[in-house]
């Protein structure tokens, strides 16, 4: 069976959908990153039964905002391609409504970083 020629209709489509699949890997990344934090500054001290877990609420911290910062990068990346290409091709750009602002990543994961905080 021979197979059809190449068309370049469907590029836009398929540079959109592998954009939202990297979108979300950004995010998954992100939100394991905030529960790594999460089990490093909450769980582990209390397994470990140390007397100073400081160490572990500052590492715990840290991890939380690096979630938080991959979100908010994977999105601003994800609207930029999608103003490029909406350029590229002449068209609006797409809306999304799962695609949230990486503002909202912050504020979704601020009570997990003070859960981490407050002992």
């Amino acid at each position: 069976m021979p197979e059809p020629e190449e068309t370049y209709e469907d590029a836009p489509r398929r540079t959109h959908l592998a954009a939202e699949r990297t979108q979300l890997a950004w995010w998954r990344t992100g939100l394991t990153a905030i529960a790594v934090g999460l089990g490093v500054g909450r769980v582990v001290p209390d397994l470990a039964g140390t007397v100073n877990t400081w160490p572990y609420v500052i590492t715990g911290i840290g991890f939380a905002l690096y979630g938080v910062a991959l979100i908010a990068y994977g999105t601003a990346r994800a609207r930029e391609l999608e103003r490029n290409s909406a350029a590229a091709t002449g068209s609006t750009p797409r809306t999304r409504c799962w695609s949230a602002s990486p503002s909202s990543a912050w504020s979704s994961a601020s009570p997990v970083v003070a859960l981490i905080a407050i002992q």
